[in-house]
């Protein structure tokens, strides 16, 4: 339903308006949070999320997607509102809790919907407007930040909080629609949907090479970019026209679907994952300011153009008529086992900055080895 993408993408572009985002890392090391927190808190969200991912599929299954997205939009609003008020690691924590919750219901549910509204059809396209829409909200916050918030972090917290109220009615206006090939749904037990995705060996090491991706990403561009900035002598007054323009590329996910259809699925992919570790190396052996901004647009751009591949991907391997639950079942392998990555991360930034980046750049290497090993070369 054409409706449905419209609400969709409407929604998907305010969640993206994250005012506080240029300066998340110093915002909660100003309420008295050491980075090494930030990725104990992130890897407790990723775990709980784990624990909640398949209970939630079955429940959207039960529900419907619409209620669960209404639910899950709501929820988001208000940990928004524990954001913008947290002032010590308890308030960042329950923040994240609450987002735990939020992001084991969206997780496939969100996909899932659109997958339906488009009918199947153009469904990478859909994917990757869908992805550039959130950048876009991030990137027009972020020069909203730099232009008119400046260093009054609290201001940007609560400009967040409107952002995902107004998504948050947005959802109210979500249909439920049916399969695209019109599938009855049948019963699935949650055990054989586990099952399904277990036993497919290839999948999982797929879903293995983009975790490495999307751990090496959010470390690289949310977690210690900043840091990097500040060891490069960069002003925290250019973070937000920095941020703006990272979102700027990655609006360029977009063009995922073409730069597939070019290369073919193996060799997109790969040159992606090349390009993350190349980046980190850079990043690793860098102070230069332009160096070190360019080398964290370049994983922010690769990812961008990863994500709608990965979800086309994931999508096209659903087996059962439960198209939430599945993805939650991959999506609980993705996110329990980056929450291990996550505090290596914290630990290896902890110790060494320039450590952190050679760690993305192996397991960027690594993944890309699994992705050649288990994606084809099709061109689409």
């Amino acid at each position: 339903m054409k409706r449905n993408l419209i609400l969709l993408y409407a929604i998907t572009f305010l969640q993206g308006m994250v005012f506080y985002a240029p300066v998340a890392v110093l915002y909660r090391q100003a309420a008295g949070v050491t980075v090494l927190q930030m990725t104990i808190i992130e890897s407790i969200s990723l775990l709980l999320s784990v624990a909640l991912e398949i209970p939630w599929g079955i429940v959207a299954e039960k529900i419907g997607y619409r209620n669960t997205m209404i639910f899950c939009c709501l929820l988001y609003f208000v940990s928004k509102i524990i954001f913008w008020q947290a002032v010590d690691f308890g308030g960042f924590l329950l923040e994240r809790i609450l987002l735990s919750v939020v992001c084991a219901g969206l997780s496939g549910c969100d996909t899932a919907l659109l997958y339906r509204s488009c009918k199947g059809v153009d469904s990478q396209k859909v994917f990757g407007l869908y992805s550039s829409l959130g950048l876009a909200g991030l990137m027009i916050s972020a020069l909203v930040y730099s232009l008119f918030v400046g260093d009054n972090f609290r201001l940007a917290g609560l400009l967040t909080v409107f952002s995902y109220g107004a998504a948050a009615l947005l959802a109210l206006g979500l249909k439920e629609v049916g399969e695209p090939d019109e599938r009855t749904p049948e019963p699935v037990s949650a055990g054989r949907v586990v099952l399904s995705v277990v036993k497919n060996k290839n999948l999982m090491l797929f879903l293995l090479a983009a975790m490495l991706l999307e751990q090496t990403h959010q470390a690289v561009t949310v977690i210690v970019n900043q840091l990097q900035y500040q060891r490069s002598g960069i002003a925290a007054s250019w973070f937000g026209i920095i941020l703006a323009g990272m979102n700027l590329l990655g609006l360029l996910g977009v063009l995922s679907k073409r730069y597939t259809a070019r290369l073919g699925e193996k060799r997109a992919g790969g040159s992606l994952l090349l390009l993350t570790a190349l980046s980190c190396v850079v990043l690793a052996l860098t102070e230069n300011p332009v160096l070190s901004i360019t080398g964290v647009a370049l994983v922010h751009l690769a990812f961008s153009l990863f994500v709608p591949l990965q979800t086309e991907l994931q999508n096209r391997r659903v087996v059962t008529s439960a198209r939430a639950t599945e993805l939650s079942v991959q999506s609980a392998f993705l996110n329990g086992t980056g929450a291990a990555v996550s505090v290596v991360f914290g630990r290896a930034a902890e110790s060494s900055l320039p450590g952190a980046f050679w760690l993305g750049a192996v397991l960027c290497l690594t993944a890309w080895l699994l992705f050649r090993l288990t994606v084809s070369g099709k061109r689409v």
